[in-house]
């Protein structure tokens, strides 16, 4: 049983639903191609670690011990990063696995570690961008 306004909502609301599309895209196609995309970690809302990320870099690891008993395995390879392991019950950032692009980040929350992907532009370095209020 379909109601008169049923089918001009339902497509209102399927057009609706790739809005936030269409603004992640723009974003995208406004970063300048000659920027460099860095890796920021930060535990406990410190910067502990910058890490350049480019398509020629080799491939490394190094751990980070948030808290004593706690570890945080984090794998670069050229242009991506990720969360390789860690000893957390539930696995989240493991599972988030690769990230590349600017404003893209992997979250550790029994740790406090926070993997974000930024980029050299200035617009993009200004932390009041990240939309996260601090104390």
């Amino acid at each position: 049983m379909l109601r008169p306004y049923d089918v001009p909502i339902v497509l209102l609301l399927l057009v609706t639903s790739f809005i936030p599309l269409v603004i992640f895209w723009h974003q995208q196609a406004q970063q300048p191609q000659n920027s460099t995309h860095y890796a920021t970690i930060s535990i406990d809302g410190k910067i502990v670690r910058k890490v350049t990320l480019s398509g020629n870099k080799r491939h490394y690891q190094f751990t980070l011990h948030p808290h004593p008993g706690e570890y945080n395995i984090i794998e670069v390879d050229g242009a991506r990063i990720r969360d390789k392991e860690d000893n957390t019950p539930d696995q989240i950032a493991v599972h988030t696995s690769w990230i590349r692009s600017v404003g893209q980040q992997s979250i550790c929350l029994p740790h406090k570690l926070i993997i974000r992907i930024r980029s050299t532009n200035a617009k993009e370095n200004n932390d009041a961008s990240d939309g996260l209020v601090q104390p």
